[in-house]
């Protein structure tokens, strides 16, 4: 089996863990093509009945952000919205190919028309994900990306790394990223018994306190559905994280990787929070493209997700920028601006919208993981047992 195939395996056996008879949306980009072509074969090996394949294209998408009207750009169809009602009415499970071909593709365009989307489907799509569907995301090696990463177009040697990250070079990746799973689910259950209030992170350049909300719950590695199927989100995860208090954050945060919004690259990017809310914003690349996000709805200047990460990920021993959130997040702590996780609190799947709302998590269109983690960096926790050490100097102590 080639690294494609292999590739394709994992994400469909371990990420969505598609079951026969079941459908699955695969969304993907022209670029990654090939790639797509092979999930869909695993998917059908595996015993979908149906492979929907959802392909977006970059050029395209620059036509119509240089064309296009703001309000169009921003406004949702009734039937992309009734199809992903039927997606979840039907059960179907949901792959996302990751992986810019290019992230200088929208440079000089209008970082509000770049950063605009239909916030309904977007709202739509994760009430789905949310609600019971099965979904995982994985980065899908491409020219362009490997040039960000290599400075050259040179796809083999990013699909080694790739490879190495994904544990795709083990005799058996599905039960590399079960055990994996299983650690960082162990790690999570430790962080629910201190009954954490408040969570900081202490590096050069950042110092942030957040609030966490009472029964807070930890995750790691993957998720179970409703039906006891595990499956894997995010493909690799190195993480363990949960939702904060949208009204408890004050600090600043550095950024120690780069990242991609909207298409469009950001570097050197500084946060400040207040009272729950980012208030200001800088960067020394693409700031306007971060400012137009945080304008995208009330919950975009609010936190949706704290995260941990140590140096002993595989993606942090790799020594790679790899210029993708995917990656680059399971790096290195880090935290993401926007959307909640339903699942973050004790009872929250069983809740409505409105109840998770007035609870304190977040609500919004987008969700952006931003990496602060790092040699140096040191994490504590407080809860009714006193503060405590969780990562220091990039490593996890407790």
């Amino acid at each position: 089996m080639g690294m494609i195939e292999q590739f394709a395996d994992l994400v469909v056996r371990a990420g969505a863990n598609v079951q026969s008879g079941q459908g699955l949306v695969l969304r993907s980009d022209t670029a990654h093509l090939e790639i797509a072509r092979a999930v869909a074969e695993a998917a059908y090996a595996a015993g979908a009945s149906w492979v929907e394949p959802v392909f977006s294209d970059g050029p395209l998408r620059r036509s119509a952000v240089s064309h296009a009207s703001l309000e169009t750009l921003s406004t949702s169809r009734g039937w992309a919205l009734a199809r992903i009602e039927e997606w979840r009415e039907q059960g179907f499970a949901s792959i996302l190919l990751a992986g810019d071909p290019d992230p200088h593709l929208f440079d000089g365009l209008d970082p509000a028309r770049v950063a605009a989307q239909p916030v309904e489907e977007a709202q739509a799509m994760r009430r789905a994900m949310f609600g019971g569907m099965r979904w995982s995301i994985a980065a899908a090696p491409n020219a362009g990306w490997a040039k960000q990463v290599f400075g050259e177009p040179d796809l083999d040697r990013l699909w080694q790394a790739v490879g190495t990250a994904m544990r795709l070079d083990s005799a058996d990746p599905v039960a590399e990223w079960q055990q994996r799973s299983a650690t960082l689910g162990a790690r999570g259950r430790v962080l629910d018994a201190l009954e954490l209030t408040e969570i900081r992170y202490v590096g050069e350049g950042t110092d942030l306190t957040v609030g966490l909300l009472p029964g807070t719950r930890w995750t790691g590695g993957g998720l179970v559905d409703e039906a006891g199927l595990p499956y894997l989100p995010n493909i690799p995860t190195e993480e363990v994280f949960t939702s904060p208090d949208r009204s408890q954050a004050d600090g600043v945060i550095r950024l120690t990787k780069p990242v991609v919004i909207a298409g469009q690259l950001v570097t050197g990017l500084v946060v400040t929070f207040s009272g729950g809310t980012i208030v200001d914003v800088k960067a020394t690349e693409g700031v306007d493209v971060v400012r137009a996000q945080l304008e995208t709805d009330p919950g975009s200047r609010r936190l949706g997700e704290v995260s941990l990460v140590d140096k002993q990920s595989r993606i942090a021993k790799a020594g790679i920028v790899f210029h993708n959130t995917l990656f680059d997040e399971n790096a290195g702590c880090h935290v993401a601006w926007g959307q909640s996780f339903p699942f973050a609190v004790e009872g929250g799947m069983a809740m409505s919208p409105a109840e998770r709302f007035a609870l304190g998590l977040n609500e919004s269109s987008v969700h952006t993981d931003v990496v602060i983690g790092g040699e140096g960096l040191t994490v504590t926790g407080r809860g009714t047992g006193g503060t405590v050490d969780i990562i220091k100097d990039d490593e996890w102590v407790l």
